[in-house]
C-alpha cells in the first residue's frame, strides 16, 4: 500500500515536470513537435538504440558475472530500469543498467551472505531456496534498499552529497574498483573454479595453487577476443569522426564464439564453462527480504552513492557537450524508483557504464528515445532469441569485462601529473586506490573534505569589503565578490551563483555564435553574402575577465598545473580593485558614466 501511494506521488507531480525539462520544453503550452522533433531525432535514435541494445545485451550477461548472479539476471538489469529512467531521467545520452564496479559491489555482498562454500548465513527466506535462488533474492533485496536510499535522498534535495567525492577521489576509487573486476575475471579467463575470491590478493591463491588446472582453451578463446576486441577499439577511437557508426566488435565477436562453440562442441570436448540454459521471459515479481534489509544496510548506502556519482558524472558530461541541464536530486529520484521497480522484477543496482553510454551517445543517440529501443533490443533477447547464447563460453564474457576496464585502469598514469602539479590530490588519490585495494571498495570511500561546501557570495551587491563600502560599477562592468576558498566542493555553487549574476550563460553564447559564423561562412561561400561592417561585429562576443587580491599560493598553483595559455592569461590578475578598475577605463573610457539602464556586461571582475 505504502509503495503504491509513493509511485501514484511521484508519477503524478514529477512525471510532466522531468519529462518537459528534460526535453527543454515550457510548461505553459507545449505540442507533440515541440516535445519530440520526429524528422530530426528518430532515425538517429533508432540506429542509437539498436546499437547499444547489443552491446547492452553482452554487458549484462557478463557484469552479471561480477555480482556472482546466472548470468541471464544481467538482462533484467538492462531492460527495467531503462524503462523507468525514460520517464524520470533529465539526462538524454546516459545508458542505464549494470556498472561493473556496483555489480562488483553487490557481488561482495552476495557472496558474503550466500558463499560458493559452506552453507549461507541464517537468513528468514531462505528455507526452501537453492543457492542461486538465495543469491538472486540477495541482490535484489539489496537493489532495492540502494532504490529507497537513492529515492530518499532525491525527495529530501540531497543531491548535493555527490560534490563532496572530487575527481581525484573518484578516479583513485575507480582505478581500485578496476583492479578488483580484473582479479575477479581472472578465473573466467583461465578456466579455473575457484571458491569465493575475497579481494585482489587471491591471485596470489589462483597463481600458485590452481594454476596446474588452467583450462587451455578458455585462455586461447580469451586472449583471442582481447587482442581482437582491443584492437578495433582502438580503430574505432582513432577515427571516430570518420566512421558513421563505431564498429559493434564485442558483439561480433561473440556471435563468432558462440557459433563456433556450439560447431565443435566446446563444452564436452574441453570442457569450458558456458552461459547455460537461458530461460524464455521475466519471472514473476518478488517482495525484498526485510532481514537481508538489516544485514546489508552499511554496504548498501556506498552502493547507492557511487552508483549516483557515476552517472551524474556521465551525465553531466554530456550535458555540457549538449548544451542542456540535468537535475542532480531527480536523478537521484529516477534512479531510485528504477532501482525499486527493477529489484520487484529481481534486477540488481542499476547506474551507467561509460562505453554503453559512449556507444548511444557517439551513434547519434539525441534523447532516451534510444535507451528505449535499447531495452526493447534486450527484451527481443529475453523473449524469443536468448537461446542462441547458451553455448558462449564465459570465458568470452570475462575477456569483455576485462578489455572495457582500459580507461579506468589507464587512470594511474595521473599519479606523476599529480605528484608534479598537486602533491596533496596525489596522496589523496593514492590513499584511496590503497584503501578500497586493501580493506574494500565501500571502505575506499573513506576519504572524505571537510570545508564548508557553499562560499558566501555577492554579485552586483555593492558589498565588497568589511566597511561594507558602496562601490561604483561603471556601464558594462560587474564585479562579483567571492569570500571563501574555492575547492571542488563548491565550484558547481560557484558556477551557478555566477551565471545567476551574469544573466546568461556564455557557453550557449559562443555555440550560438560558432553556429551563426558557420552559416555565414556557407552563405560568403556561395556568394549570397557580402562582408559589411555590421557583419564583422558578429564575429566576437567578448567578456573581459579580471581576478584582483588573488593569493599568491594559489596564483603559483595555476602556473605549475599550466593554467594559462595564449587566451587565458595571467595579466588578468591584478593586486587590487582600483588597479583593475583602472585598467578597465582605460581600455573602454565609454564607460565612465553609468547609463540608467544596465547595459551588456564586457567585463567581469572577481
Amino acid at each position: 500500500c505504502l509503495v503504491q501511494k509513493l509511485f501514484k506521488r511521484i508519477f503524478k507531480k514529477l512525471y510532466l515536470r522531468t519529462f518537459l525539462n528534460t526535453w527543454r520544453i515550457p510548461t505553459k503550452m507545449f505540442t507533440l513537435s515541440d516535445i519530440y522533433k520526429l524528422k530530426e531525432w528518430l532515425f538517429s535514435d533508432i540506429v542509437s538504440g539498436i546499437s547499444t541494445g547489443l552491446v547492452a545485451v553482452l554487458q549484462g550477461l557478463a557484469y552479471c558475472l561480477l555480482a556472482s548472479l546466472p548470468p541471464w539476471y544481467g538482462l533484467f538489469s538492462a531492460f527495467f530500469p531503462v524503462v523507468i529512467y525514460f520517464f524520470l531521467g533529465t539526462s538524454r545520452h546516459i545508458s542505464v543498467g549494470p556498472f561493473p564496479v556496483l555489480c562488483l559491489m553487490i557481488g561482495s555482498v552476495v557472496t558474503r551472505i550466500v558463499p560458493d562454500e559452506g552453507p549461507p548465513l541464517n537468513i528468514t527466506g531462505f528455507e526452501g531456496l537453492t543457492s542461486d535462488e538465495q543469491r538472486v533474492l540477495v541482490a535484489s533485496s539489496v537493489t532495492f534498499l540502494v532504490g529507497i536510499m537513492q529515492l530518499a535522498m532525491g525527495i529530501l534535495q540531497v543531491g548535493f552529497v555527490v560534490m563532496y567525492l572530487s575527481d581525484t577521489l573518484v578516479s583513485g576509487f575507480t582505478t581500485a574498483a578496476a583492479i578488483h573486476i580484473l582479479v575477479s575475471q581472472l578465473k573466467f579467463v583461465l578456466g579455473l573454479q575457484v571458491p569465493g575470491l575475497s579481494g585482489p590478493f587471491s591471485l596470489i591463491y589462483i597463481i600458485f595453487n590452481k594454476i596446474t588446472s588452467t583450462n587451455v582453451c578458455d585462455v586461447v578463446i580469451s586472449l583471442v577476443i582481447l587482442v581482437v576486441v582491443f584492437i578495433v577499439k582502438e580503430i574505432n577511437e582513432r577515427f571516430k569522426s570518420k566512421l558513421p557508426v563505431p564498429i559493434p566488435i564485442e558483439v561480433i565477436m561473440t556471435v563468432i564464439a558462440c557459433g563456433v562453440s556450439y560447431a565443435f562442441d566446446f563444452k564436452k570436448r574441453y570442457g569450458i564453462e558456458v552461459v547455460g540454459y537461458i530461460p524464455k521471459g521475466y519471472e514473476s515479481p518478488m517482495a525484498p527480504n526485510l532481514p537481508i534489509f538489516q544485514e546489508t544496510a552499511v554496504e548498501a548506502f556506498p552502493m547507492a552513492i557511487v552508483g549516483f556519482a557515476v552517472a551524474f558524472s556521465v551525465a553531466k558530461v554530456y550535458s555540457v557537450k549538449h548544451d542542456y541541464t540535468i537535475d542532480g536530486n531527480q536523478e537521484l529520484i529516477a534512479f531510485g524508483v528504477s532501482n525499486i521497480f527493477g529489484a520487484s522484477f529481481k534486477s540488481f543496482a542499476a547506474s551507467t557504464a561509460l562505453s554503453r553510454s559512449a556507444v548511444q551517445e557517439s551513434t547519434g543517440g539525441k534523447t532516451q528515445v534510444a535507451g528505449l529501443i535499447s531495452a526493447l533490443i534486450v527484451m527481443i533477447v529475453t523473449l524469443a532469441i536468448g537461446f542462441l547464447l547458451e553455448p558462449l563460453p564465459k570465458s568470452v564474457l570475462g575477456a569483455v569485462v576485462i578489455v572495457n576496464l582500459k580507461s579506468m585502469l589507464m587512470q594511474v598514469r595521473e599519479i606523476p601529473y599529480l605528484w608534479r602539479r598537486d602533491k596533496p590530490d596525489c596522496v589523496v588519490w593514492l590513499a584511496t586506490c590503497v584503501a578500497a585495494v586493501l580493506l574494500g571498495l565501500d571502505l575506499g570511500l573513506a576519504a572524505e573534505s571537510y570545508r564548508a561546501m557553499q562560499p558566501n557570495m555577492f554579485g552586483d551587491c555593492g558589498c565588497l569589503c568589511p566597511t561594507c563600502l558602496q562601490i561604483y560599477e561603471p556601464d558594462g562592468v560587474m564585479i562579483f565578490r567571492i569570500p571563501s576558498p574555492l575547492f571542488f566542493a563548491n565550484i558547481e555553487f560557484f558556477r551557478s551563483k555566477l551565471l545567476e549574476a551574469l544573466g546568461f550563460n556564455p557557453l550557449r553564447v559562443l555555440r550560438k555564435r560558432n553556429k551563426a559564423l558557420r552559416r555565414i561562412r556557407r552563405l560568403l561561400k556561395k556568394g549570397c553574402l557580402q562582408w559589411t561592417s555590421v557583419l564583422k561585429e558578429l564575429i566576437r562576443i567578448e567578456v573581459m575577465v579580471y581576478i584582483v587580491a588573488c593569493d599568491p599560493y594559489v596564483l603559483q598553483k595555476l602556473h605549475d598545473c599550466c593554467f594559462f595559455d595564449d587566451e587565458v592569461q595571467s595579466s588578468m590578475f591584478f593586486l587590487t580593485l582600483h588597479d583593475a578598475m583602472l585598467h578597465i577605463l582605460e581600455k573602454h573610457p565609454e564607460a565612465t558614466e553609468r547609463k540608467a539602464d544596465f547595459g551588456k556586461v564586457t567585463n567581469c571582475l572577481f
